[in-house]
């Protein structure tokens, strides 16, 4: 009730501040474009927590809502083509958060493309069973749209592990430009990983991108939370998903992803005791690569406007509830990890 009542005190407050709305987040302007980037929605309240204090409230997630709203006030606004979930959709694996999921992502069904990445808290970690998450945005619910590339479909029939939909791209084409974007499942095991090579290689000609759950953080397990916070990070070296057959973040990248020269872009969350953090690398064939994690908690979500004739990538971290810029939080107090500019060549190849 707390977080209930501070969320409504907010959303009060921000009818003094949108001149301000208006001078941070200008409109795109045109031959601009912008993907939306939606950070772990974890911040469930009432029943479907397990929290003994809200047993009768229902089930609600008042951020979340925030984020779709607002994608969808501004998607004519700010030109958004399409919108990625970077996982962890839910907190807990229960039907009660996944239906408000459900009802905050459908705001969004049929209005603008997007894609979800299958987080450690959407599934059973230790199968990998995302069975629930297959119940609320299965295949069925999205081929009937032009953008849906499709999903990795496991050979053995059976689909709660890895199947329908757990691993998915998108294609969609702007500004004179083709993109394909993959979303794929925590620690995603090698026949997923053999499946994007396939999907990659055959949209060679497209500028890809990948969203997974878990790429930067901590390198090495923390040993102690403070380890969470302070220890050496960048592509991780643990997992936490499908046991054996999992992998980590540093072999997804060894296995697949350096491989394929249209790849610039990997989006992540899953850190949320790291929250914003970035780093550009070079693929096996010299091709730039951005990686970018964002865990905002209630800070905010990513808008990454895309300039063509400058070359660069303008990403913007927005909280949709104080309608501000999100400037610094406790964790990361430096403003450049949350505003700043990516170069990417897209008027010459």
């Amino acid at each position: 009730m707390k977080f209930l009542k501070r969320f409504a005190t907010i959303l009060a407050i921000t009818a003094f501040v949108l001149p301000v709305y208006a001078e941070q987040l200008p409109p795109a302007k045109e031959g601009t474009f912008s993907i939306a980037i939606i950070p772990d929605t974890q911040h469930y309240t009432g029943k479907g927590t397990g929290r003994k204090t809200q047993t009768q409230s229902p089930t609600a997630n008042p951020f979340f809502e925030s984020i779709t709203d607002c994608i969808i006030k501004e998607k004519d606004r700010q030109r958004i083509v399409f919108v990625s979930h970077v996982g962890d959709i839910v907190d807990i694996n229960n039907d009660e958060q996944w239906a408000v999921a459900w009802k905050c992502m459908n705001k969004l069904h049929g209005k603008v493309p997007y894609g979800i990445s299958v987080g450690n808290h959407d599934m059973i970690t230790k199968n990998g069973d995302s069975s629930l998450f297959q119940k609320y945005f299965p295949k069925s619910r999205f081929t009937q749209f032009d953008w849906y590339g499709g999903c990795y479909e496991p050979l053995m029939g059976e689909t709660k592990i890895s199947g329908n939909n757990a691993n998915s791209f998108q294609l969609f084409s702007v500004s004179g430009m083709d993109f394909i974007i993959v979303h794929l499942e925590c620690n995603a095991p090698d026949p997923v990983l053999a499946w994007v090579d396939q999907i990659l290689e055959q949209n060679s000609n497209r500028r890809a991108m990948i969203t997974t759950h878990m790429d930067l953080g901590p390198l090495n397990r923390p040993q102690n939370s403070r380890d969470y916070f302070d220890a050496p990070k960048g592509r991780m070296k643990w997992k936490k998903c499908h046991g054996a057959q999992g992998n980590t973040s540093q072999q997804m990248w060894e296995k697949c992803f350096r491989k394929h020269k249209n790849l610039f872009l990997i989006c992540c969350g899953d850190q949320s005791r790291t929250q914003a953090l970035h780093q550009t690398v070079k693929g096996a064939q010299d091709n730039p690569v951005h990686e970018l994690l964002s865990d905002y908690g209630v800070h905010g979500f990513r808008l990454m406007r895309f300039i063509p004739d400058q070359n660069r990538i303008e990403v913007r971290t927005w909280n949709p509830v104080t309608q501000k810029l999100c400037e610094k939080t406790k964790i990361v107090p430096n403003r450049d990890r949350h505003q700043f500019t990516l170069e990417y060549s897209m008027t010459s190849n």
